[in-house]
């Protein structure tokens, strides 16, 4: 029992008992296997049976063990006994039922594991109406209820596919088994679409939403291994279940394990059980399931064939087959299969035909419907194959968005018929969509003019053909006056839609009139329609096309002016899609967008959050900062923000903590695309990352994954994208960590609080964001294959610990504050050596840390240490650490900066160096802070004393070697500050360290109750001979 669970041993052993007792059970079994069926029963007392009662009977005590190891070991061995043995003594059953049952709570997930391995055997015997009255309330209820407890609510990855892999294929657990096809573990959902799926038999047996959703959660799954499965799941076993009834072939031929051959009707059966009108719509899971499904059955590729059958005998199926198959081989590099696929296609003036059929078998059914009364019986069916008519029709519009129209005849077709389809006011509108685009392609990339001067036609014929009832009532002037063709003067200034006069409307009813009205606004939702794929498929100058210009002056800007709520929709994005193609209309227009935004409905705002961010990021020149005075010299004109800065920042932050939780999403998604281009200036960005950095870590955001999702994705990516991004996330870390502790105080209760989430998260997720080693292009790789940082990679965290210290050292700062700014200052990366990586202040230019941003951060670290600002031995040992490292640091730098002005001054046989006083002590201090974090290093003026006091000691015994030492090398030691005798020369030496500090660079760090100050070798070697002339005295 007391084996360990890496111990293989501990396995053979309880291996070899359920062997040796299955062994002997079976030969039990063939002694009374010659008794007649009267006189056999139920169970036999054999010593086999007794045996295992025994050993049962023992083992079963030790399940509640103190010792993990025990009960595993226990459970492990009962459990391996049940599953080799065929029957068990009823009393023992309930024993052992009852026991795993209670492990099925235990702490350690092995222990869960065999608990479960073991019930799985009993689920079969499980009798929920024979429960035992005696047990506690947790080992109350059906085993097969507790399995699936667990299945779903285990944190142990491992012990639900456990579970999964132990419970019975029944039609009752058949659902809870294909929810973990959404497991948060990778290899859960392996097995389940790589064991458990192919297992189950004929996938019809599922419903229509369960089948969706397996295909659909497979091919988009994050792991490769789950998507490959789900792909060879659908193109394989389910599409093999389809097309077993159709083979032809004779049963001698048929092998077992062999696919059927290739059969068109069996894979439209396995598209029409996946509903492909609803899951073949643009960005539905049928296209990626049959983009997979081409991929691996070449067969199918090469076998099926296009021939006139087939195109005279469509239905959503074929088409749909058709569809994938050509948008395959466009997105395939292999020129075999681009060939094959040209030659399985018609000719365009042959699809011009077929395209021409369906479309008029659209019309007639969209006819059928609107005839029919609403309480018909038969129109739900209507409905029906208009939806499955229009299906068909918009996979034909996407094949011929892709032909080939160099044949002069066939593009003329397909010219007529697409012209003529636009202006059918019946046309669904993902079909007249999809027609616009056709005809533009039709028309070449020398044809804009013309395909706009068509639109403004089309428009007018959509105007007349829903509106006959209304025209045949204005006669005489006003019919003359109503825009009748669109043939007529595209320059004039009558609107495309025109108000019925008093004359039309006063001879009608109520009913009428409100019919009219309704009417109409299908009139102008219609156009606007067209008008906004126009302008999604034209790249021109907006003012030099009299087409779009008319389009824009009597279409678009009245409806935006319009109170119907769908009519000023569409109006606002039709004049953002023009805007795009104008800058001066996106300039004359901004203020119309704020003012949307501010008096506009929850639809209205998206729309207008989506435009105002297209815009700027077109034409962003829109917020360019300018100049008050042009006549200025330039050294005198200043920018000034540009004022449309602020109103758009308000409205991406009032959008973004908007309580419509899509208005925050799309607006996350709009500010992440400007800050990510870096179009908006630093105070800007600043203020929205705050908010987006806030929101990330306020746990009322669970509530809405898709914000937390856009977040996650979005802070990683702009801080690493540019160093300049990740200081500028180091500036607002302080401010962040201020506002989340206010957040907590306001969330006094404890509920609100646990759900917040710990300090430990919130600075390890500020310290990689703003660790410049991490930035796109930070990192270089050496000639010995090593990675290292550039100069500039430290800078944010550098800028960052300067920060968190001076906030720190406030006297504002409270405990709670202070205690986390620590903890984030310890997870900062400040390397310990790297003085070719520090510039002067005054140097200019980017590229490494400043001098003097070092030296500021030295003396904060030191005010730290001195003031003990620590909460605990961590802490502090943390800022002893870093002050070590920064001390070694500078003295690097004046050991850089002291050689090249010695040899500005006279150029000597053996240069001099510069050593700081901190320089010999700084590794035994970060020595002493790494060997234990439980103490403070010793202070620095100890250390220091020390130091010199050893110094003193070797003097006489080495006093030739260091003078000798003195001549190639120049040395700066520290002197005692507390020898009486030295007063007068310690007081010269300050003195002339402050004049040399300009020429020799001199590390001097000011503090609070004393000074350092740097020594020259003219120091020593008098401090030298002064002590020689006292020692001899």
């Amino acid at each position: 029992m007391g084996v360990k669970k890496s111990e293989p041993v501990g396995d053979r052993v309880i291996r070899f008992l359920g062997v040796f007792l299955k062994h002997a059970s079976e030969k039990d079994q063939q002694i009374f296997a010659a008794e007649s069926e009267e006189e056999a029963t139920a169970f036999h007392e054999t010593p086999t049976s007794r045996l295992t009662s025994n050993i049962l009977t023992t083992i079963l005590a030790f399940l509640t063990a103190k010792d993990k190891t025990i009960r595993f070991r226990a459970t492990q061995t009962v459990a391996h006994i049940v599953n080799s043995l065929t029957t068990i003594d009823d009393d023992i059953f309930n024993l052992i039922r009852l026991g795993f049952l209670k492990r099925l709570r235990d702490k350690e997930p092995s222990v869960r594991v065999q608990a479960i391995l073991g019930l799985g055997r009993l689920a079969g015997n499980d009798d929920d109406e024979q429960e035992d009255e005696d047990s506690d309330d947790e080992a109350a209820g059906g085993i097969l209820d507790k399995l699936l407890d667990i299945m779903i609510n285990d944190p142990s990855a491992e012990v639900r596919r456990a579970v999964l892999l132990n419970l019975p294929l029944w039609p009752s657990t058949l659902r809870y088994i294909l929810e973990r096809a959404r497991d948060m573990d990778a290899t859960t959902r392996r097995l389940v679409y790589g064991k458990i799926l192919p297992a189950l038999g004929d996938f019809r047996h599922m419903s229509l939403v369960e089948r969706e959703k397996l295909i659909r959660w497979g091919l988009r799954d994050r792991d490769d291994i789950v998507r490959k499965a789900a792909a060879t799941l659908f193109r394989e076993r389910w599409l093999e279940d389809c097309a077993s009834s159709r083979d032809t072939r004779p049963e001698e031929e048929r092998k077992p394990g062999d696919v059927a051959p290739p059969n068109l009707e069996a894979l439209c059966e396995l598209l029409e059980r996946i509903d492909v009108t609803r899951s073949g719509e643009e960005e539905g899971m049928a296209h990626e399931a049959m983009r997979q499904f081409w991929d691996g059955r070449p067969d199918y590729r090469r076998d099926i064939t296009f021939d006139h059958e087939f195109w005279n005998n469509l239905d959503a199926q074929t088409a749909f087959v058709a569809r994938t198959l050509n948008d395959y081989s466009q997105s395939t590099d292999d020129d075999r299969v681009q060939s094959m696929i040209e030659d399985k296609m018609p000719e365009v003036t042959m699809f011009a035909f077929v395209l021409q059929r369906e479309l008029n078998s659209l019309m007639e059914l969209v006819d059928k419907v609107a005839m029919m009364e609403e309480n018909d019986p038969e129109i739900e069916e209507a409905q029906e194959d208009v939806e499955e008519q229009d299906f068909i029709v918009q996979q034909l519009l996407h094949i011929a968005h892709t032909l080939d129209y160099t044949d002069e005849m066939g593009r003329r077709q397909m010219y007529n018929i697409m012209r003529e389809a636009i202006a059918k006011a019946q046309l669904p509108e993902e079909c007249t969509k999809l027609a616009i685009e056709v005809l533009r392609k039709v028309c070449g990339s020398r044809g804009e003019s013309d395909f706009c001067a068509l639109i403004v036609e089309a428009i007018a014929d959509v105007r007349d053909s829903l509106l006959d009832a209304d025209d045949a009532t204005v006669t005489g002037e006003n019919a003359e006056e109503s825009f009748h063709s669109a043939q007529s003067d595209v320059d004039m200034d009558a609107p495309l839609i025109k108000p019925k006069t008093a004359k039309a409307t006063e001879n009608l009813t109520e009913e009428e009139k409100e019919e009219r009205q309704i009417r109409e606004v299908m009139v102008y939702s219609k156009c606007l329609h067209i008008a906004q794929c126009t302008l999604q498929n034209v790249e021109g100058d907006l003012e030099s096309d009299t087409s779009l210009t008319n389009i824009l002056n009597t279409l678009i800007i009245p409806a935006v002016q319009a109170h119907q709520a769908m009519i000023r929709e569409r109006g606002v994005i039709c004049l953002g899609l023009a805007a795009l193609l104008s800058k001066d209309l996106a300039d004359n227009n901004l203020d119309l967008f704020f003012h949307c935004f501010t008096r506009g409905h929850d639809a209205l705002k998206e729309i207008v959050v989506q435009v105002l961010t297209d815009v700027i990021i077109t034409h962003p020149q829109l917020l360019t900062p300018t100049i008050p005075d042009p006549d200025a010299e330039t050294d005198d004109a200043e920018p000034i923000t540009n004022p449309r800065i602020r109103p758009i920042t308000k409205i991406l932050l009032k959008a973004f903590t908007s309580d419509n939780k899509r208005i925050s999403l799309i607006s996350c998604t709009a500010a992440s695309k400007l800050l990510l281009l870096g179009i908006l200036p630093p105070l800007s960005t600043a203020e929205i990352l705050k908010a987006f950095t806030l929101t990330y870590f306020d746990p009322e955001t669970a509530a809405n994954p898709a914000l937390r999702q856009a977040l996650s994705y979005f802070l990683p990516v702009f801080c690493h994208s540019k160093l300049k991004n990740a200081k500028l996330m180091g500036e607002i870390a302080v401010p962040i960590i201020s506002k989340l502790l206010i957040m907590r105080d306001e969330n006094v209760e404890e509920e609100d609080v646990d759900e917040m989430v710990g300090w430990p998260v919130i600075t390890a997720h500020l310290s990689e964001w703003t660790d410049g080693r991490k930035v796109v292009g930070a990192t270089e790789l050496g000639l010995d294959g090593k990675t290292s940082s550039t100069a500039e990679a430290e800078e944010p965290h550098v800028y960052l610990a300067i920060d968190v210290l001076e906030r720190a050292l406030t006297s504002t700062c409270s405990k709670d504050e202070r205690k986390p700014l620590l903890s984030l200052l310890s997870k900062l990366s400040i390397a310990p050596s790297g003085a070719a990586n520090i510039r002067k202040a005054d140097d200019g230019g980017d590229g490494a840390v400043d001098e003097e941003s070092l030296r500021t951060l030295h003396s904060l670290v030191s005010e730290a240490v001195e003031g003990k600002i620590g909460a605990d031995a961590t802490q502090r040992n943390a800022l002893a650490k870093l002050e070590a490292t920064l001390t070694k640091r500078l003295g690097e730098v004046g050991n850089a900066t002291h050689v090249p002005d010695d040899e500005e001054g006279e150029r000597t046989a053996t240069p001099e160096t510069t050593v700081a006083p901190e320089a010999s002590v700084a590794g035994d201090e970060e020595t002493e802070a790494e060997a234990d974090v439980t103490e403070v290093p010793v202070p620095r003026r100890q250390a220091e004393k020390a130091v010199q006091d050893e110094e003193d000691e070797d003097e006489e015994d080495e006093e030739d070697t260091m003078l000798a030492g003195m001549q190639g090398e120049g040395t700066r030691m520290p002197l005692e500050e507390d020898d009486d005798d030295d007063d007068d020369e310690d007081e010269d030496d300050e003195e002339q360290g402050e004049q040399s500090v300009a020429e020799h660079s001199a590390l001097t760090v000011g503090r609070d109750d004393r000074r350092r100050t740097m020594v020259t070798e003219d120091d020593i070697m008098e401090s030298l001979l002064q002590s020689e002339m006292e020692d001899s005295a």
